[in-house]
């Protein structure tokens, strides 16, 4: 009887420490500011993870590039050193090529057709290989809106873009594309961007609608550029260190509560890209609306060069056609 008290004891004591030990306090990485859509959206993912997982789980969010750049992070993520992260599709893209074929020009035909790109079962499947190829498992999309010029100049056509510095996010299939209209593509991080407008250390910036008019960078320009060229996808990551640790319960837990909250930016900004657009036009800054014809032969240039980069942009291309 005694042994049987004792084996028992035991056995509750292992329990205990099992469950101890699958209590987490995850660390999820950003580089947008506290205000921005997908930092709260990963607030609403912790929120809801502590919640379903009775206080077990909790996840503290760190915005504004507090644990370092996208780079940075998704070195941490490989290491296991960080555990989750809401990352431009950008920077995954620098490793996994095949994500590039998001930012095709001109894939999207506005806003809502880029979500329902992102939400299709062709691009799910491409975040398969990513715990091979980036060491972080993706769980599923969100993004920004659609990419907007802003100029310190007067923009009248594409030739006056040529040999401006104009500051982008530092990834491959957006170098390509301002160089192949010969503007000087030039890599920020977003805190500089404000300061370096406003000094013309840059004379035009490539951002998002939301950013132009929260962060009122038209306060420092002559003209903005309506262009809705690109779509800015965001990605959902858990390090594959970190998942391959995890119950069979806490990633399906885990995986399908952080893609209701990424998903759910496809849909802010469905609704508020329109109403910022048409704020920015509201301040008296120069706004001109372009499409495809704006960049003559550049998008051609980039389809050219991406074809050959990208193995999936036939796919997304066909994609693309099916939901218009």
């Amino acid at each position: 009887m005694k042994n049987t008290i004792k084996l028992l004891a035991s056995v509750v004591a292992m329990t205990a420490s099992v469950a101890t030990a699958q209590a987490e306090e995850f660390r999820l990485g950003l580089i947008t500011p506290p205000p921005h859509i997908w930092t709260k959206a990963a607030e609403a993912f912790g929120a809801e993870l502590a919640e379903a997982s009775g206080g077990e789980h909790s996840v503290s969010v760190f915005p504004a590039r507090q644990l370092g750049n996208e780079a940075e992070m998704l070195q941490q993520l490989q290491t296991g050193a960080l555990d989750m992260a809401f990352m431009t599709v950008a920077e995954v893209s620098n490793r996994a090529p095949d994500l590039g074929a998001f930012y095709a020009p001109y894939l999207a035909n506005d806003i809502t057709h880029a979500g329902r790109i992102l939400r299709s079962e062709t691009a799910k499947n491409l975040l398969a290989p990513l715990a091979g190829q980036v060491g972080a498992v993706g769980v599923g999309y969100g993004m920004a809106g659609l990419r907007q010029i802003v100029s310190r100049g007067e923009i009248n056509s594409a030739k006056d873009l040529a040999g401006l510095k104009l500051r982008i996010t530092p990834f491959e299939p957006i170098l390509d594309f301002y160089n192949a209209i010969g503007a000087a593509p030039t890599p920020m991080p977003l805190p500089a961007v404000y300061d370096a407008l406003a000094n013309g250390q840059v004379d035009a910036i490539d951002m998002d609608a939301e950013l132009i008019w929260v962060l009122k960078y038209y306060e420092h320009a002559d003209t903005v550029v309506q262009t809705d060229h690109m779509m800015f996808p965001m990605v959902g990551l858990v390090s594959a260190r970190v998942w391959a640790g995890m119950s069979e319960a806490d990633r399906t837990m885990i995986g399908d509560l952080m893609a209701k909250h990424v998903d759910s930016t496809i849909n802010s900004y469905i609704e508020r890209e329109a109403g910022w657009l048409e704020q920015i036009e509201g301040t008296g800054t120069k706004y001109v609306k372009v499409g495809a014809d704006f960049f003559g032969g550049a998008v051609d240039e980039w389809n050219g060069i991406w074809s050959e980069k990208a193995t999936s942009l036939d796919a997304l291309r066909a994609v693309a056609a099916e939901t218009e």
